[in-house]
């Protein structure tokens, strides 16, 4: 039987010295290919830190390889083969024969984390996952282990690179969603199929993984509610520009009260936030507690090389013996109604009045106006506003009278405003 590597990641010395360290890999995709090459080029650097040299033990594939055979040939799993099942099954194969496992699968940890953190604790192995969350940003490794002992507040930012590109993109060229999302299949920043990204439930399962983290709270991905960036226009953009806003699909785990939200939205942010001027496919994620004040991490989202070097990372991690198992602490409600401010854009009819119809329909349901822009006459005539914060219950309301009004020629749109100040 293979030599398995102990809790702390240590090996049995023989007498002729440690032996390799021997890698089962499932998977090879664009990451699984990635990750095979990286670690072969850093197999020096990886001994170097560690005193184990890694090598591939055998991969896993849909057309090729055991997984039984693979796992008692190995020291130590990673798997890269996505979706929920077998990945849940061999994680938890993996980790009761005592190998420890890695993971980018940030969609089998957020909808069966609680059992695999519960058999990674029972078995006494590591779960690591530092690439299910924004790539090559550390963020996992920083909340879990640097801001252990910190209790934070909130926890928020932009965690998926493909939407981030589609909506920098739409702004600074004008042109429509479908045009760029076009654009952004041909670079390989979207996958054929990117229902998961520009609906925002991959950021949502990332966001819950964040959460649980932050929290010590069991989160699941059917606890956070999202919405993605399929209804945004050319011209939100642009009467943004106005308003001095750019936009932004994002994450946000915070505490409210004695619960906890969870959520992913697109939204507006002022120039002066530290996420307005991130572009392109970039994540950054930010920690917000009384003892740290502000942390802000970012870095690539999306790539394989960068998948993979998160990976690696966590490899090194394990032979190191330094990765804690996360554990629950406490149990939170979600909270699921939270104040927010909100851009809202309405098509009406160019009359005398109806901008004190409006004004009059968000009054009654406790809405105020910071600041409003009109343009077009007639047919084209369009109201472009920034509310105050209220909650989202409230605002939903304000909607729905809004669009039973005669004046207005379309359903009315809104998007998120962070007003934060920094």
């Amino acid at each position: 039987m293979s030599e398995v590597l102990a809790a702390t990641g240590e090996a049995v010395d023989s007498g002729d010295g440690p032996k390799p360290v021997r890698i089962g890999l499932l998977g090879r995709g664009n990451v699984g290919a990635a990750f095979a090459e990286l670690l072969a080029e850093r197999a020096d650097a990886v001994e170097a830190a560690t005193g184990r040299r890694p090598e591939l033990a055998g991969v896993l594939t849909r057309s090729s390889g055991d997984f039984e055979a693979i796992l008692e040939r190995s020291d130590l799993v990673v798997e890269l083969m996505g979706g929920t099942e077998p990945a849940r099954e061999y994680a938890i194969a993996a980790m009761r024969a005592g190998r420890p496992f890695v993971t980018a699968n940030k969609q089998l940890l957020a909808q069966h984390g609680d059992e695999l953190f519960a058999v990674a604790r029972e078995c006494g192995v590591q779960l690591r996952f530092e690439a299910a969350v924004a790539a090559v940003i550390p963020i996992v490794r920083t909340i879990q282990e640097g801001f252990a002992a910190t209790e934070i507040d909130k926890v928020y930012g932009i965690v998926n690179g493909t939407t981030n590109f589609i909506l920098s993109e739409m702004a600074a060229s004008g042109a429509g969603y479908d045009d760029i999302l076009a654009r952004a299949q041909e670079l390989g920043y979207a996958e054929a199929d990117p229902t998961d990204d520009v609906s925002g439930a991959d950021a949502a399962a990332k966001m819950a993984i964040l959460a649980r983290l932050a929290f010590h709270t069991p989160v699941t991905l059917a606890e956070v509610t999202y919405e993605g960036i399929e209804a945004i226009q050319p011209d939100d953009l642009a009467f943004a520009k106005e308003l001095g806003l750019s936009l932004k699909l994002l994450g946000v785990a915070e505490r409210r009260g004695a619960g906890i939200s969870v959520r992913v939205f697109p939204c507006f942010l002022y120039s002066g936030h530290p996420l307005a001027p991130i572009e392109g496919a970039f994540n950054a994620v930010m920690i917000q507690a009384d003892a740290i004040n502000e942390v802000t991490l970012s870095g690539p989202g999306a790539g394989g090389l960068q998948t993979a070097s998160a990976v690696l990372g966590d490899v090194v991690s394990i032979l190191a013996g330094d990765a804690p198992v996360h554990e629950t602490r406490t149990e939170l409600p979600i909270v699921g109604d939270v104040p927010s401010s909100f851009y809202l854009h309405l098509e009406v009819a160019d009359q005398p009045g109806v901008l004190a119809r409006i004004a009059t329909v968000l009054g009654d349901h406790d809405v105020s106006v910071k600041s409003v822009v009109q343009r077009g006459i007639g047919e084209d005539a369009r109201l472009v506003m920034v509310l105050h914060e209220c909650l989202e219950s409230s605002f939903a309301r304000a909607v729905e009278a809004l669009n039973g009004l005669d004046e207005l020629r379309g359903p009315a749109r809104s998007i998120h405003v962070i007003e934060e100040g920094f």
